[in-house]
């Protein structure tokens, strides 16, 4: 399986190294360089325009974990900006090691100043990076940062790469060592994800026995998010509990309900499932059905946690299953289990339908188990003529797993009407199950031979 960073917290994880500082100073590119890879931003959630992403990162044989965060500005009103700052804070707090960037393009600003500030708070080490350093011509003048305290800058361009050779040596040296046993990365790992105040601390502290975090009835009281490897009815997984924020009371409602979707990305990129912890008394809302899509898109196996159904009848059990299904109608196989994690009825069942949608989620289905079932669904159902072309299914295959991934070789892939490909997955369900996950079918042309 794919390697898959791992939190601070965790036995045998690697050092982290945090990126921060204000608004357009050039850290997700710095973040792409290192990483050596373009990691997509994720955009217009919940009016939060800018998501922190993890990555894998080396230097001179260091691995790593880099966090790219929010832009850092401590004089902003706006509840979202401040959203942004206290995951700079969080992040601060789970790291070893902090890239503070400045542009080196302008003189320091005050946001630079209270990002030094901050740095000096935190008791973090601190690598002090002068960004846009583009040319020759643009030198930086490494006086002006005297004045913030900063003994040392490294110029640097994330555009062009041009003084990473110096960066890369320092992040290097000044990484710790982490020293642990190694966490079997084939055991699920298990988000617990929802809006702040559905019961996700509750329940795992019930899955835990231990009251581990802290759980009150104000929204978004967890602090941070902390990974725990257990065993519970037979079944070995490792829980991630996203987090919100302490509430505070000039916290606008708005940017803690943001920070919760933040948060619940942050744990999915780490993720094989996801359990979506919603309030049955309060039912669906906007959030929940943007954290459900979001799994969805990423691949995300998923299981509905109605929780605090302890105090409703059957029938309004069976009403807000109901208006789930609605709801989440674009995911129909994600199955739905009533709970109270305070009491601990119906945890049980959400242990074991979690394990098997896992297993789903992994599942394998044999080239030849599935052409055969293949040839069925195209004598029962052939796919229909579009656009004067006979569309022709060849054979099919499953090319990955997590999730269950299938490729149908065609003759004209572009015109396989969006119905019938449903129709296809519909019928690989009810052949093959895969309840729990997302199945996606890819149509492919049929690669032609070469000439002699």
């Amino acid at each position: 399986r794919k390697k898959q960073p791992l939190p601070a917290n965790a036995t045998g994880a690697r050092p982290m190294v945090a990126i921060v500082g204000r608004p357009n100073v050039g850290k997700s590119t710095i973040f792409n360089r290192l990483a050596r890879q373009r990691i997509a931003i994720v955009e217009d959630v919940a009016g939060v325009t800018r998501d922190r992403h993890y990555a894998d990162a080396t230097s001179l044989g260091r691995d790593y974990v880099l966090i790219d965060t929010g832009g850092f500005d401590p004089d902003s009103d706006d509840p979202m900006k401040s959203g942004i700052n206290t995951h700079v804070k969080l992040a601060l707090q789970e790291c070893d090691l902090v890239l503070c960037v400045f542009d080196g393009s302008v003189d320091p600003v005050p946001a630079d100043r209270e990002a030094v500030r901050l740095l000096r708070d935190a008791g973090k080490p601190v690598i002090f990076v002068a960004n846009k350093a583009d040319s020759q011509a643009r030198a930086i003048d490494s006086t002006v940062y005297y004045e913030l305290g900063v003994e040392q800058i490294f110029p640097i361009s994330g555009l062009h790469g041009r003084g990473f050779g110096d960066l890369e040596e320092e992040i290097a040296q000044q990484l710790p060592d982490k020293e642990g046993t190694t966490i079997d990365l084939d055991v699920p790992r298990i988000a617990i994800v929802g809006r702040p105040n559905a019961g996700k601390s509750s329940l795992v502290n019930r899955l835990t026995g231990e009251e581990r975090q802290l759980v009150d009835s104000r929204p978004g009281t967890t602090v941070d998010s902390i990974d725990t490897l257990l065993e519970r009815n037979g079944h070995r997984m490792v829980l991630i509990d996203t987090a919100g924020v302490r509430r505070k009371a000039k916290v606008d409602p708005r940017g803690v309900e943001a920070l919760s979707v933040y948060h619940a990305i942050r744990a999915m990129e780490r993720s094989d499932l996801v359990v979506l912890m919603i309030d049955a008394h309060e039912g669906v809302g906007e959030q929940d059905a943007k954290i459900a899509g979001l799994a969805v898109d990423r691949g995300n196996a998923l299981v509905i946690g109605l929780n605090k159904a302890d105090l409703m009848s059957a029938e309004e059990q069976k009403d807000v299953r109901r208006r789930t299904r609605e709801i989440l109608s674009f995911a129909p196989w994600a199955p739905i289990v009533t709970l109270s994690a305070k009491t601990g009825r119906g945890v049980k069942a959400l242990v074991d339908t979690v394990a098997k949608a896992t297993e789903e989620h992994r599942k394998r289905v044999t080239t030849s188990e599935v052409n055969r079932f293949f040839e069925e669904v195209l004598d029962r159902h052939p796919p229909p003529t579009q656009k004067g072309r006979a569309v022709r299914l060849y054979y099919v295959t499953q090319a990955e797993i997590a999730p269950p991934t299938f490729v149908v070789v065609t003759n004209y892939p572009d015109y396989v009407h969006f119905s019938y490909q449903r129709y296809v997955v519909n019928a690989i369900r009810e052949r093959f199950g895969f309840d729990g996950t997302p199945v996606r079918v890819r149509y492919r042309a049929k690669r032609k031979k070469p000439r002699e």
